[in-house]
């Protein structure tokens, strides 16, 4: 069953951000930290729409 999904609301997303740890600071040399809230948009993209990692579309 494919959906469409635009991504959480503000007020949805205060209920998600309440669960997640405070977002971490970079330390040192690497990749930097992605936002949460980034992760989890696109976690529901895929489990709503029913798409393949690898179909992600770039934001």
């Amino acid at each position: 069953m494919a959906g469409r999904f635009e991504g959480l609301s503000d007020l949805e997303w205060k209920l998600f951000a309440d669960l997640l740890p405070y977002p971490l600071e970079k330390r040192g040399r690497g990749m930097p930290h992605v936002p949460f809230r980034k992760v989890l948009n696109t976690q529901l993209y895929i489990l709503i729409t029913g798409c393949r990692w690898c179909d992600i579309p770039n934001s």
